[in-house]
């Protein structure tokens, strides 16, 4: 364990991660979505197969004990970031951001559905703060009988990005699942892999052939998220996640920066003031998450015979 370089690798790949956005949005939806993830992925392979033999992993990374939980998990991530490549080019960056931080929420009550975990009354209550949070950024988008045509399609965007961290709380529960018996090298490089050969489906509803400026800022993001995904990897093993999770929310910062410097935008106060809230319910969320994990390993311990 190193904390410290724990945290650096997770603000790292946070960082990686909003300017692969960035990049993408500086597309201006002149690529397709699909498109765009066949990028995303495929260029992210090189990336990630180096760090699986840097790590020592590159042999046993194509082993799996579960073929089929990699393909379902492969088309839940596949969707949630088609649907969030979508929503990136028509809302604010920040505003993309608030509405994402919506997954940890849904995994909470997904949990709870699927997986029969036990949620009790404070992380209830952090979920419908988180909610609201959620509702508040989408506040200024719910109302557009008679909106101009930029209205509307800002309101498709929440409703694309809002669907989009459906699908990626939805991906999260596949991945509790699997990481009973999947390595974490093997969970990535397989998403990556299915991501990739998911993207030609979308072949039938109109690729293009990029301008080189778009093809260029394209397989950069592609390169940044296989970084950004080791980085993310690395920082897990080095430190415990009730540490490392809570940086995940950096993000808002980076994308507020980037938005401001790049694209010129200025984030609403009903993004700052719901984010703020989703922001503080994720952390409330992943801390009684950490005392009920030291909870239950004490129970565990307290079970087996010699504590050990």
């Amino acid at each position: 364990m190193n904390p410290t370089r724990a945290i650096l690798m997770k603000l790292g790949s946070v960082a990686f991660f909003v300017v692969m956005q960035s990049l993408i949005k500086a597309t201006g939806g002149r690529v397709p979505a699909g498109e765009v993830v066949f990028f995303r992925s495929a260029f992210a392979l090189p990336v990630i197969l180096f760090w699986l033999h840097l790590d020592g992993g590159l042999a046993t990374g194509f082993r799996t004990a579960n073929p089929m939980g990699h393909v379902w998990r492969g088309f839940l991530g596949t969707s949630a970031m088609g649907l969030s490549f979508a929503g990136l080019v028509l809302l604010p960056l920040p505003e993309v951001t608030a509405i994402f931080y919506a997954a940890p929420i849904l995994v909470v009550i997904f949990a709870a559905m699927f997986l029969n975990e036990r949620v009790g009354i404070f992380r209830l209550s952090a979920v419908a703060a988180g909610m609201v949070g959620v509702l508040i950024v989408l506040s200024p988008r719910l109302s557009i009988g008679s909106g101009t045509g930029m209205q509307h399609a800002e309101a498709l965007g929440a409703m694309l990005m809002l669907t989009a961290a459906v699908f990626a709380a939805l991906a999260q529960i596949f991945i509790r699942k699997m990481v009973a018996t999947e390595r974490p090298g093997t969970i990535v490089l397989y998403f990556s892999l299915t991501a990739t050969l998911l993207s030609f489906l979308t072949i039938a509803f109109g690729w293009v052939v990029p301008t080189p400026r778009d093809a260029m800022l394209l397989v950069i993001a592609g390169l940044l998220g296989g970084a950004g995904q080791g980085l993310l990897t690395m920082a897990y093993r080095d430190g415990d996640a009730s540490l490392v999770a809570p940086f995940d929310y950096a993000s808002m910062l980076f994308a507020v920066v980037i938005g401001y410097t790049i694209f010129g935008e200025v984030p609403a106060r009903s993004t700052l003031a719901g984010g703020a809230i989703v922001v503080a319910a994720g952390i409330a969320i992943i801390l009684r998450e950490r005392h009920l994990g030291l909870k239950r390993a004490r129970q565990r311990r307290a079970l087996t015979p010699g504590g050990q």
